[in-house]
């Protein structure tokens, strides 16, 4: 269940590992890829270019594709289980992580997960969203947090470049947003970017990135963090050499915070109206503890991008602190810590939302190994033959796509990107995106 990029890469482990298998993937959307598609920010070209290596795998012979099957509504664990030896859960995780702060739900403060949604054309996602801010605050020193604030800040014409779908370049050009400001709680030697996502701040003709000298510091922690790794050595140069250039005259600024903790969301009628933060310090181990010191920031969005939640999934255990569903090497386990037969779990909602897509893999490889030598002692599904499922789907009246669907879909997307000389618009509606899967 889930054909992102847990689930594909899921299949692909099981085809390649040489058992005779045959694989049906199951999808809440009409299109495959999840997170590909649906949370990477559309002007991260190299990133979508892993769908390439997607694509080759839902080619391959035993592996079906059955898109806009919901579970939990149109289909349920004892019911897959009619037609599969095993069911391997990859569904992800699609919700935001609350952050308990006062203000939090006011109007004009949002979920960075959200966001992502309508900037990437999610089908349950609004067509509309307030972009009339000028100043914006974004809480978080992630990837997402990144992504969400380089999007607000960026003009509408840059953006495109990408397959937005014209609903968002609409809402883009309308944006008021003059100025974003992104808040981490530590210091720069902490921060969750990659080097490359967080260069890519610096690429757009129309966004200053600035970085205030006072939040560059480290102590022995911090400095034992960088020399360790690589990449925290990438991103603590990089923010170093922004800290000491002059401030540019681009249009608008992207200013990185560090040592600022939120504590309030503040408003009035309701409404956001500034942000409070206080200033925080490092304690020597890369930890920091708060100052006293507070500071009032004139914003009137806030994007919270503090981390991803897993949902809870019918018939199945969850721990609902983590998000995940309770395993051992991919064997969900019950609420007595039995093995449950014959179900797994793969990807986000096996290990929570961290890491990086291609560290998805390894995650997988660790749950078909599991199916595979349990494979022996699995209860042979009642009804394995390939027609099973589908007259199952049928007879439910389930307007379920295919591989081919999704063939279709994308050819019709590249089609409506042609007369604008762009490489392909991305289909938001369901109804839509069913009709062209349909050819």
């Amino acid at each position: 269940m889930g054909a992102g990029p847990a689930g594909i890469y899921t299949v692909d482990a099981l085809v390649k590992s040489g058992a005779e298998v045959s694989v049906d993937l199951f999808e809440r959307m009409p299109a495959p890829f999840g997170l590909i598609r649906y949370g990477v920010a559309p002007d991260h070209p190299r990133i979508k270019g892993i769908v390439d290596a997607l694509h080759k795998v839902l080619e391959k012979p035993g592996v079906r594709l059955f898109g806009n099957v919901d579970y939990g509504r149109d289909v349920k664990l004892e019911e897959l289980r009619q037609f599969y030896d095993a069911v391997v859960f990859s569904t992800g995780a699609v919700e935001d992580r609350p952050l308990e702060i006062p203000g939090i739900g006011l109007d004009g403060s949002h979920g960075a997960a959200d966001f992502v949604s309508w900037y990437d054309g999610h089908p349950d996602a609004p067509r509309a969203w307030p972009l009339t801010a000028r100043s914006v605050a974004v809480l978080g020193v992630g990837n997402v947090a990144l992504d969400v604030a380089r999007v607000l800040a960026k003009s509408a014409e840059e953006m495109l470049a990408t397959e937005i779908p014209d609903n968002v370049h609409a809402g883009l050009a309308a944006s008021a947003v003059t100025d974003v400001h992104v808040f981490g709680r530590r210091g720069p030697a902490q921060a969750k970017f990659t080097p490359l996502e967080l260069r890519e701040l610096d690429h757009s003709p129309t966004v200053e990135v600035v970085v205030d000298p006072e939040d560059i510091e480290f102590d022995e922690g911090s400095i034992a963090a960088i020399r360790a790794s690589k990449q925290v050595d990438m991103v603590v140069k990089t923010l170093q050499e922004w800290a000491i250039r002059d401030v540019g005259t681009r249009p608008r600024r992207l200013h990185l915070h560090f040592f600022h903790a939120p504590t309030a969301v503040l408003g009035a009628d309701g409404k956001v109206t500034g942000l409070r933060t206080e200033r925080t310090e490092l304690t020597g181990d890369g930890d920091v503890r708060g100052t006293g010191v507070f500071h009032d920031w004139d914003v009137q969005a806030v994007y919270r991008a503090v981390g991803y939640l897993s949902s809870h999934l019918a018939e199945l255990p969850f721990d609902h602190v983590s998000g995940t569903v309770p395993h051992s090497k991919g064997r969900v386990l019950d609420v007595d810590e039995d093995l449950v037969p014959g179900v797994y779990v793969s990807g986000w909602i096996k290990r929570g939302p961290i890491g990086l897509i291609g560290h998805t893999k390894g995650c997988s490889s660790e749950t078909v190994a599991s199916l595979l030598a349990d494979a022996p002692t699995l209860r042979p599904a009642p009804h394995p033959d390939p027609s099973a499922v589908l007259s199952f789907l049928h007879d439910r009246g389930i307007e379920f796509t295919t591989w081919q669907g999704w063939k279709n879909l994308d050819a019709y997307e590249r089609s409506l990107g042609v007369p604008h000389g762009r490489e392909r618009i991305k289909v938001v509606e369901r109804e839509e995106m069913i009709r062209a899967s349909r050819g």
